[in-house]
């Protein structure tokens, strides 16, 4: 039996409690909640009848936090934790078995420990509105910064294919009227391919700015993902690379622009053998479901740098060497997609190297 005097005691603690845990709470800076849960759980600690050997735990979907001494086979009291009324985990209260039993929680206890979750529920539910906040205004803010580089690009684009086609033509009347196997052939070849890489360059910034008109047809699109594989087989066997090629339909139909999707093949493929080690093993696996088709491409590289996971969309970022890469491809791959209503995702592969997954509504 318990006292007068022991309820009283405990009940100070309880409110003891809930006051300092909503002081933590208030005073919660969202970049390091987990030192204020952390906090809530020595609070509920102290706030128990026996507090000496009492130990808390709390287990979310994120986090997995207890007190320094939690014991491994434990008697405890438990309540969930909702997140927009949704469970996202729990907390324990225990004690060591066998010296306790259920009957020495108290009914304040129970109580006490279902405020403590609603309020911990309550500072989880504003860690995710804030996170939510942020990650939408850095969306808003890549889109303002896209929407400005698409029109200056475009300009440039325009601006660049007049004299690039008069580069070429003059360049290639030159070679009619120079003898072969001459020096200045040979320097004239260099400029015929400079040329064409900087009008490849042009088209990707057209392709950005979304100034190549699209033509959208229903077609099966296993055949132009297997032709597009296939005109680079010299870059692949240039390092031995092993690629397998997988549709689990033999025709899968698809509303695209088959210039478009094959640009979409061509510049994940290149990143896939560029990042590749040598006799590597590139996977591309197409699959129709009920209401879209999916394209997954996976190597065997180094993959993706955490750090680096919210640029690698943006134009002219790169992480090629100066001169291997403009930094348009991903960018292009993503506004193609995007054009089409489509969403393309990365995760890391096991154990090591990229899984580009693409996303297309069947429409």
């Amino acid at each position: 039996m318990i006292t007068a005097e022991e309820k009283l005691k405990e009940r100070i603690k309880e409110l003891t409690c809930l006051y300092e845990v909503t002081s933590i709470i208030v005073n919660c800076d969202y970049d390091q909640i987990e030192d204020a849960l952390k906090g809530i759980l020595y609070c509920l600690q102290k706030a128990w009848r026996f507090n000496d050997v009492a130990q808390v735990k709390l287990l979310t979907d994120q986090y997995n936090i207890a007190t320094a001494d939690y014991p491994v086979d434990a008697l405890f009291l438990e309540e969930s934790v909702q997140v927009f009324n949704k469970k996202v985990g729990e907390i324990h209260v225990a004690y060591p078995k066998p010296n306790y039993k259920l009957t020495d929680f108290l009914q304040e206890e129970k109580k006490l420990l279902k405020n403590v979750c609603l309020e911990v529920g309550n500072l989880l539910e504003r860690k995710q509105i804030k996170d939510n906040e942020i990650i939408i205004k850095r969306k808003m803010e890549r889109a303002d910064r896209l929407g400005i580089l698409g029109e200056i690009t475009a300009g440039i684009a325009h601006e660049l294919n007049t004299p690039l086609a008069n580069i070429l033509g003059f360049s290639e009347l030159l070679k009619t009227r120079i003898a072969e196997d001459t020096q200045a052939n040979k320097d004239l070849d260099k400029i015929i391919n400079s040329a064409i890489f900087s009008r490849e360059v042009v088209k990707k910034l057209m392709f950005f700015a979304c100034e190549m008109p699209q033509q959208m047809t229903l077609v099966n699109i296993n055949p132009i993902i297997a032709n597009a594989i296939n005109l680079m087989e010299p870059s692949l066997n240039k390092k031995k690379i092993d690629r397998e090629l997988k549709f689990n339909a033999q025709s899968i139909l698809l509303r695209v622009d088959t210039i478009q999707l094959t640009q979409v093949i061509f510049n994940l493929i290149l990143n896939a053998i560029y990042f590749s080690p040598v006799k590597g093993k590139i996977i591309i696996d197409v699959k129709e479901a009920d209401d879209k088709v999916e394209i997954r491409i996976s190597d065997e590289g180094p993959g993706i740098d955490p750090k680096i996971s919210d640029k690698i969309f943006e134009p002219f970022y790169s992480t090629k060497p100066v001169g291997e890469g403009s930094g348009l491809g991903l960018s292009v791959v993503h506004g193609i997609v995007k054009s089409h209503k489509g969403v393309i995702s990365y995760r890391s592969n096991k154990p090591k190297g990229t899984i580009f997954t693409i996303a297309f509504p069947k429409i």
